[in-house]
């Protein structure tokens, strides 16, 4: 464990020094792309905050493939490399649409092309554990048709969350935690290594995710981009297919007792099919309600519009801060209730607690203008919106006229000059002088 922890911290620092950097780079580069009438925030702000995840990633395996244990995960298995391979392609495609907007059937293309490249180093899935029926092994066209079809839907589906600032690392990450406890109990507790790769895959993307979430909480200085979503979405899809194609059943000894305990006893078997679902069962809804709505009003089904579920929570008055908790809290629900169904499926307390938790949610769904406050005890410890309010006078201040010839002067910041941070380095204000 205090590998992984080491690897987790290795990676989460990387990506967190090497954002800032990437930020003025991309502001130097130009990949800041206008506001569109869909999206939330009010300045431009620069992308290609995937330059520093990928770099995180490529040190999280590095470090691992120098610690004792961990490293034995690269002699043992090339999953590894596959997942490097894979995820270099990805990311050179989300870079160039970061920058260059390319078409969408080209990045399509590039991600089938980058799942290909995994299955051809071995990332595939083997067999498949199919309810009532028990492991069905898959011939070499239907494991790698499966591999790509689960590895450009997740893709998608972490693009398709990127709508608030921190949301999508945040989603993934929650769901990453749960797959690392998931994987290292397999690894830890039945002795099978072939669940190594997954618990490797899990920590490095949430050291990924945690090194990007400062720079990307709301007001988000850096977005992640293409280049940042369609690699988190590449690292979580292949380590769902490592468990789930490559952890063989049987090892695990669960058919003991009679048919209704080896029922109860199967459902970890399951659960990677479930664990992927749970970072897109939200953007899968949405997906669903988008298209329905849009052909509803008569419109096209991939026409952008302002009906997203992030766009009503702001709209009944949820702010962005807590209507992206909210998506954290649903998230969190959704990865560790299947965590927890998966240790002990039969019993009941696990599933009363998950519907406590949902009746919560919906009670602060309802809830959108209530602000809790403090004590007067810990109203140095909140940030100033949760304090009680107390009624200063404003302080006499005198504002300084400047002359006209002192108001010529002074010219705009033009953007992408080096060394700008900031809302300064997104135009000039509206104070000076054209």
């Amino acid at each position: 464990m205090r590998e992984y922890l080491l690897t987790l911290c290795i990676t989460a620092a990387v990506t967190y020094l090497l954002t800032g950097p990437v930020r003025k780079f991309a502001i130097v580069a130009g990949a800041m792309p206008e506001i569109r009438a869909r999206d939330v925030h009010r300045e431009p702000t620069p992308r290609l905050g995937g330059i520093a995840m990928f770099f995180g990633l490529c040190a999280g395996l590095l470090v691992a493939d120098h610690l004792t244990n961990l490293s034995e995960v690269f002699e043992k298995s090339n999953e590894p490399r596959a997942l490097l391979s894979g995820a270099a392609l990805i990311w050179l495609i989300g870079v160039l649409d970061d920058k260059f907007e390319i078409d969408a059937l080209i990045k399509l293309g590039g991600q089938m092309i980058a799942a290909g490249v995994m299955v051809m180093q071995g990332l595939t899935i083997l067999w498949l554990p199919v309810p009532g029926v028990g492991t069905v092994a898959l011939t070499q066209w239907q494991g790698t048709l499966l591999t790509v079809a689960l590895v450009v839907i997740t893709i998608n589906a972490v693009n398709f969350v990127d709508g608030l600032d921190g949301l999508a690392a945040g989603m993934v990450c929650i769901a990453s935690a749960a797959f690392f406890m998931y994987a290292y109990r397999i690894w830890y507790s039945y002795g099978i290594e072939a669940a190594a790769p997954a618990s490797l895959f899990a920590v490095v993307l949430m050291g990924m995710c945690l090194g990007f979430l400062p720079h990307n909480m709301h007001p988000a200085r850096i977005f992640m981009g293409d280049s940042g979503s369609m690699l988190i979405g590449l690292v979580l899809a292949a380590g769902a297919i490592s468990v789930t194609g490559q952890v063989d059943p049987d090892l695990m000894n669960l058919f003991t007792g009679s048919e209704r305990n080896s029922v109860h006893q199967m459902v970890p078997v399951y659960i990677p099919l479930l664990m992927p679902l749970t970072i897109i069962a939200i953007p899968a809804a949405d997906l669903i309600l988008a298209i329905v709505r849009r052909t509803w009003r008569g419109q096209s089904p991939f026409a952008a519009d302002r009906g997203h579920l992030h766009h009503r929570l702001l709209e009944i008055g949820h702010s962005h801060s807590r209507a992206v908790l909210i998506m954290y809290f649903w998230s969190a629900l959704i990865a560790f209730g299947a965590l927890g169904y998966s240790v002990n499926s039969a019993s009941m307390w696990i599933v009363l607690g998950v519907v406590l938790l949902s009746a919560l949610g919906l009670v602060l769904l309802l809830l959108p203008r209530f602000t809790p406050r403090a004590p007067l005890w810990a109203e140095h410890f909140v940030p100033p919106r949760y304090r009680r309010s107390r009624a200063v006078p404003p302080p006499e201040s005198v504002v300084p006229v400047e002359s006209p010839a002192e108001e010529e002067e002074r010219t705009p910041v033009a953007v992408g000059v080096s060394g700008v941070n900031g809302a300064t380095a997104v135009g000039p204000r509206s104070r000076f002088t054209r």
